[in-house]
């Protein structure tokens, strides 16, 4: 999916999505605010940003937003690792 928006110069430029850089920027910004709101778990950041587990886990560390796992989510990894582990 194809997402566009259109800032004022003067915005993009403050926000840093100027230049090269600007839509990994963006895409960014968006997934982690996504991350903030609960609304993207950690495995959907680092598919949407092309990361590995360990550089996720930077990534968001570095902007101070590694948080908890919830019950639900605790329980949803323990059921992959164990549909993934040999019996």
């Amino acid at each position: 999916m194809l997402v566009s928006i259109e800032l004022p110069d003067p915005i993009a430029k403050q926000l840093h999505l100027d230049g090269e850089q600007g839509n990994r920027r963006a895409l960014e910004m968006f997934a982690l605010e996504g991350y903030r709101n609960g609304e993207l778990s950690r495995g959907q950041v680092s598919e949407l940003l092309g990361l590995e587990f360990n550089e996720t886990m930077q990534f968001l560390k570095t902007r101070d937003s590694i948080r908890s796992i919830t019950l639900e989510e605790f329980e949803q990894d323990a059921k992959r690792l164990r549909e993934l582990l040999p019996q």
